[in-house]
């Protein structure tokens, strides 16, 4: 029989920890004097007091480890409870926010994400704005730990190529995964931290180069303002561009730095320079583009192309300037551009360039064997060879992608929306990247006005494509739980 005490013992925790967090909005709203502290106040007894209750109803069944059955159940119902409590705030909160709004808003800040249904945000409360900076804090964290640390024991997406021992991967450096969460930890406080202070230096406030020092390295794009970055001086977005560049490479490879080896980590990670490599092209194409279609070629154009692409290839979601206005070259751009995704391991989010380099091994090989049929060809990563395995699981997942935007895709647009609203939506939220296309919710709009159920839909994208798709729909297969 299934027990379900373990993962609802764990889960139990980690609500209680989201809910001690609410004290640090709580004490803002104290300092700011607006009146707004009892809100959080509220929420903080509400989420502990359930958590904590939930932990101690289970606490009988804990055990040493976990079937593959509660890791996966655990695994997605986190991002399933932490939305709901998270979501209290907006509710009781100045936003007013009926149900289905303030569990998207915490659903996207969770997921990094960074997808709003909010306007008006420079009037919200200073305590609202820092918990949305803390839900996409505590979500990049997060999603950092199950990467490194479940997916790839979890065989899902091709995430096991950084599982096994031949690769020079976490599992060599730090083969607990308590060493490992402590580590990367240190490492996303101290970005943070350092991106806190180079935007005050760039001439940023304390208060929103707190929140948005958070929002950037996990790559999640809430902004204090509804002009996101474009109500902020032109070396702030130099510095975001940095960072969010940072935050997209694999985490482990900081951890290798701190333990006093030199940049050879990271200049040999194949992974690394694909992505680096892969900006730099796109940077290049739309700034070609833009001087000879629109005549830009100054300093602010380079800058907004910069930052921009780079918002949206790493997940961040920000945006310095409304790019639906550069043409049709470049919104069709800025759709695919959003489909790529970082490095495995960090706070970036979409497809991943792994997944892509992997894809096109397998690619080679096969055009490799049309022209000598009686070759032995094996596609390689980083010079060693790649199982079958890890190759279906691949495959596997840009068919469950392409077939989870497909389908919907096709139910928002029965909900009532137009092509590019359904389309570039479905695509935000699988691949988490936060704006869509169009006027709605393009860069210079917002998901408030959708209908309920686009809502919904949306929500459920946004968790499936932060999981990696595979590890949800496991859940719903009766031959997993015969396993």
């Amino acid at each position: 029989m299934f027990d379900i005490r373990p993962v609802a013992y764990v889960i139990g925790l980690l609500v209680a920890v989201l809910g001690a967090t609410m004290l640090l909005p709580l004490l803002v709203d104290l300092a700011e004097g607006r009146g707004e502290w009892p809100v959080f106040l509220q929420s903080a007894v509400l989420t502990t007091f359930s958590g904590g209750l939930i932990a101690l109803a289970c606490a009988n069944g804990v055990r040493e480890g976990l079937s593959i059955q509660q890791t996966f159940l655990l695994t997605t119902g986190v991002w399933v409870a932490l939305p709901i409590f998270g979501a209290i705030p907006f509710v009781l909160g100045a936003t007013e926010a009926r149900f289905v709004d303030a569990f998207f808003e915490a659903m996207s800040g969770l997921t990094t994400t960074g997808s709003t249904v909010f306007s008006g945000l420079e009037d919200l409360p200073k305590g609202l704005l820092l918990w949305r900076g803390l839900l996409q804090w505590l979500g990049g964290i997060g999603i950092i730990v199950v990467a490194m640390v479940f997916l790839p024991e979890l065989r899902v997406g091709g995430m096991q190529i950084f599982r096994t021992e031949s690769f020079d991967t976490m599992g060599k450096i730090l083969p607990r995964a308590t060493e490992i969460s402590a580590s990367i930890s240190s490492i996303y406080v101290g970005l943070t931290l350092a991106c806190a202070t180079s935007y005050v230096v760039a001439g940023m406030g304390v208060f929103d180069a707190t929140v948005h020092a958070m929002t950037t390295v996990a790559t999640g794009g809430f902004a204090n303002y509804d002009a996101s970055f474009g109500a902020f001086n032109p070396a702030t977005e130099y510095v975001a561009t940095v960072f969010m560049l940072l935050a997209a490479l694999p985490f482990v490879r900081y951890v290798q730095l701190t333990t006093g080896r030199s940049l050879s980590p990271l200049l040999r990670d194949s992974q690394i320079r694909a992505f680096l490599g892969t900006v730099i092209v796109i940077v290049a194409f739309l700034l070609v583009w833009r001087v000879l279609v629109m005549g830009a070629s100054d300093e602010e154009a380079v800058r907004k192309t910069l930052f921009n692409v780079v918002s949206i290839i790493t997940g961040t979601g920000y945006a310095s300037q409304d790019y639906g206005l550069w043409g049709p070259m470049a919104v069709a751009s800025f759709f695919f551009i959003g489909l790529i995704g970082g490095c495995a391991g960090s706070t970036a989010c979409s497809i991943k360039i792994f997944r892509y380099q992997l894809l096109f091994a397998s690619i080679s090989v096969q055009l490799r064997k049309v022209r000598s049929p009686h070759g032995v060809f094996v596609p390689r990563y980083e010079g060693r060879p790649v199982s079958d395995e890890v190759l279906n699981s691949v495959i596997s997942f840009f068919v469950f992608f392409i077939v989870t935007l497909g389908v919907l895709s096709v139910g928002l647009g029965m909900t009532g929306l137009d092509l590019t609203t359904s389309v570039s939506g479905a695509a935000a939220a699988l691949a988490n990247i936060g704006p869509g296309l169009g006027s709605e919710i393009g860069p210079s709009g917002n998901f408030g006005g959708l209908n309920d159920t686009a809502k919904w839909m949306l929500s459920i994208g946004m968790l499936l494509g932060r999981l990696e798709l595979l590890a949800v729909y496991a859940l719903f297969t009766t031959t997993f739980w015969r396993a």
